[in-house]
């Protein structure tokens, strides 16, 4: 193991003790789609997972951005074996392991199962599960084959075919428990049917999830992943708080304006029918077309990448208005920094400062922004307001004031000897 590899390993581990020890997490569907094994495609591989189960979160989904290789992972075993099996896979893969090779590694802990797979490697799911591996044949005839196995089990899609591989059972509590089969294999059909009319990898995904979270009612997030253009769906879809559920991928997600950017989370989505910024109709998106649109790559994407803050919603909010914003004015720093001061007057961005063009790095070539903010001080969630007078004449204007009050609090103190000199004179 080098040392770069022996790092991310540690990293790794610590990263996900932190959930072993205070929950349990176990992903029921994991799905990765291949439709470009080569890696040109820039929405050609993705995979993703969901559960009904609670703590779905990043741990499920993990993807290697330096070797664009993805490593889901679920079972019913306990949580510490499942760390231990995605630490020692990842190991493997950093050293250049196969897919069927870095999946077995499953098949060493009682009850856990991972899936691996990227471009130019294909993919692999090895330990427990139930599984269909949709393939196809060098000929272009589509196949559909079931796989199963309590443990030790391996299945492969070879590297240089288009194809899938999914995995779905039910949770233990959910309503619709009885339905994984018939919908494990109805959607290994329809992944099929997808590949076959050449559908993205990323689309895919999408509709993959959405038929599963509809119809065996294994819906929370989770999130996904594409790995040729290294993007992932981060914290959208995962639960908020430990313990609890992620968003249900069957629901909608926002509601967001198509002109200015402005947009809205569900339930709060359900108070607005036009943007209150300017008026316009708003879209509602469901949380599995929000998945697709997160993670597909077009030639009108834009990458937002937000410093300088950690801000729960800033990033995506600001992401919504740049795209709008190179929508309409194109890659303009004055543009793009006018947009976003726009949504932190209106309150759309709060607990950081105003931006200017400066704070606004563009790369057009690779179609990327940079957002640099200034977070506020003391807890503030707004900045103070920009008065079209300098800070140093409202000094002087103060200051004055101040002593005009002086002055008359001096009269009405010495009000009666000021009269009585005033008559002595006369």
């Amino acid at each position: 193991m080098n040392k770069k590899t022996k790092y991310i390993f540690l990293g790794l581990i610590l990263f996900l003790a932190v959930f072993t020890v205070i929950s349990e997490v176990s992903a029921t569907c994991n799905v990765i789609v291949i439709t470009d094994p080569a890696g040109n495609d820039p929405n050609g591989v993705a995979a993703g997972s969901m559960s009904f189960a609670k703590n779905m979160f990043q741990s499920s989904f993990l993807m290697s951005k330096d070797k664009q290789f993805a490593v889901l992972s679920g079972g019913e075993g306990n949580s510490s074996d499942r760390v231990q099996a995605i630490g020692q896979c990842v190991a493997a893969l950093q050293n250049g392991a196969s897919p069927s090779t870095a999946a077995s590694v499953a098949s060493s802990f009682n009850g856990i199962r991972l899936i691996v797979g990227g471009p130019n490697v294909g993919a692999a799911i090895g330990g427990s599960f139930d599984a269909y591996v949709v393939e196809e044949q060098d000929n272009g005839e589509i196949t559909v084959t079931p796989y199963s196995s309590t443990s030790g089990g391996l299945a492969v899609l070879q590297e240089g075919h288009k194809g899938a591989i999914i995995h779905l059972r039910n949770s233990e509590g959910n309503p619709k428990m009885g339905t994984a089969d018939s919908v494990r294999y109805q959607t290994a059909v329809n992944i099929g049917k997808m590949i076959r009319d050449g559908y993205p990898a990323t689309r895919i995904v999408g509709e993959a999830m959405r038929e599963v979270a509809t119809d065996s009612g294994e819906q929370y997030g989770g999130g996904a992943v594409n790995l040729v253009s290294r993007v992932s769906t981060g914290d959208m879809f995962t639960p908020t708080e430990m313990n609890a559920t992620g968003y249900a991928m069957s629901e909608n997600y926002t509601k967001s304006c198509p002109t200015c950017g402005w947009s809205v989370g569900f339930p709060e989505a359900e108070n607005y029918q036009v943007c209150p910024v300017d008026g316009s109709q708003l879209k509602t998106t469901n949380a599995c077309d929000a998945l697709i649109n997160a993670i597909t790559v077009t030639s009108n994407t834009t990458s937002v990448s937000v410093y300088g803050s950690d801000r729960a919603g800033l990033a995506d909010t600001t992401e919504a208005i740049v795209q709008a914003s190179v929508t309409k004015y194109g890659y303009n720093p004055d543009q793009i920094a006018g947009s976003i001061n726009r949504g932190i007057h209106n309150g759309l961005i709060m607990g950081v400062n105003y931006v200017e063009p400066k704070d606004i790095s563009v790369k057009e070539n690779s179609r990327a922004v940079g957002v640099y903010f200034e977070p506020l001080a003391d807890g503030r969630t707004s900045p103070p307001w920009n008065l079209p007078v300098s800070s140093f004449l409202l000094t002087i204007i103060g200051t004055i004031q101040t002593a005009i009050g002086i002055i008359l609090i001096l009269l009405v103190i010495f009000r009666s000897r000021l009269i009585k000199n005033f008559q002595d004179r006369k």
